[in-house]
């Protein structure tokens, strides 16, 4: 897969299939979008890629807001390779970009630079300046610049239409198996991991620690996980997302104690793949309650 960080592609990139939206999660709904956009490209003979925006508009709009991310730009990259996508567009989104016109990005990007022969988008898609563009607009030009505009229809699941922001909603709410199942993979945080106060050590129950960054924060409390060492060693765990009110603290905390794991993991890159929800954060009144309730807690990790 061939990763461009602007709209200077080779030509044989050109005159291509390609999917336009924030693809957060690549969630079910997006593998559908891919799958039926590919289908289409192998018709036709022509590659298919992505066009994605870093950051993500709303996080551009809305400089406070922080914690909102189902998946890093790293997880983005390796889930298109995983499909099978032939190139992604990376564009930055800037305050210069976010001036150009809809019009303009539909003959400037789309037909001069990309040469585009089938776009794929959701129906509720804008773009453009001040978010005037739509699939009505698309659609009203596809003669002029030779170009074929398909919606995808919503993927449904017992009712409900799958989206990013349905997966926010019951993450945050600690329904982290739904939101799996949303997904069709376990909801993955990936980062380094950081030196902490290794109180975890002292109490005889190490800890790794990794910085949420932009993710999302699902619901404080404690999970069952699985863990990624390294791209090959996979372990069980639990995680505690919070801010350790028994020992006085009030900043929020990622820390994975991972099962039969002995050595030091510091810098080095963890995968922690959320399993289930097993109990919200509380305060203990001393280190031997906090002891007695994460044996608890690990075993019953262990029996998801």
């Amino acid at each position: 897969m061939k990763i461009y960080k602007n709209f200077n592609i080779q030509n044989k990139f050109q005159k291509s299939a390609i999917a336009i939206g924030n693809f957060d999660g690549f969630h079910l709904g997006h593998q559908r979008v891919i799958k039926i956009g590919k289908a289409v490209a192998k018709k036709n003979n022509l590659k298919f890629g992505l066009l994605v925006f870093q950051p993500l508009p709303v996080m551009f709009f809305n400089k406070k807001l922080k914690n909102y991310r189902l998946d890093s730009l790293n997880q983005k990259i390796a889930s298109s390779k995983k499909l099978g996508i032939d190139f992604l567009i990376i564009k930055k989104f800037d305050k210069k970009f976010s001036k150009i016109s809809s019009d303009k990005f539909i003959e400037s990007i789309l037909y001069k630079k990309l040469k585009t022969r089938f776009i794929f988008i959701s129906r509720n898609f804008r773009f453009g300046k001040n978010r005037t563009g739509n699939v009505k607009l698309l659609k009203k030009k596809e003669k002029l610049y030779n170009y074929t505009t398909n919606t995808i229809k919503p993927f449904n699941k017992k009712g409900l239409t799958i989206s990013s922001t349905l997966i926010r909603k019951n993450i945050l709410k600690g329904k982290i198996a739904y939101a799996n199942k949303l997904l069709g993979r376990f909801w993955t945080i990936e980062g380094l991991v950081t030196k902490g106060e290794q109180r975890g050590r002292k109490i005889g129950f190490p800890t790794c620690n990794l910085d949420m960054k932009n993710y999302i924060v699902p619901k404080i409390g404690v999970y069952s996980c699985n863990v990624i060492i390294d791209k090959k060693i996979k372990k069980k765990g639990i995680v505690n997302v919070g801010y350790r009110p028994t020992f006085g603290k009030n900043r929020l905390v990622l820390e994975v104690h991972i099962f039969g794991l002995k050595k030091n993991l510091y810098d080095k890159r963890i995968k922690i793949m959320l399993i289930r929800f097993i109990r919200k954060e509380k305060k203990f009144k001393n280190i031997t309650q906090l002891k007695k309730q994460i044996k608890k807690d690990i075993k019953k990790a262990k029996s998801v």
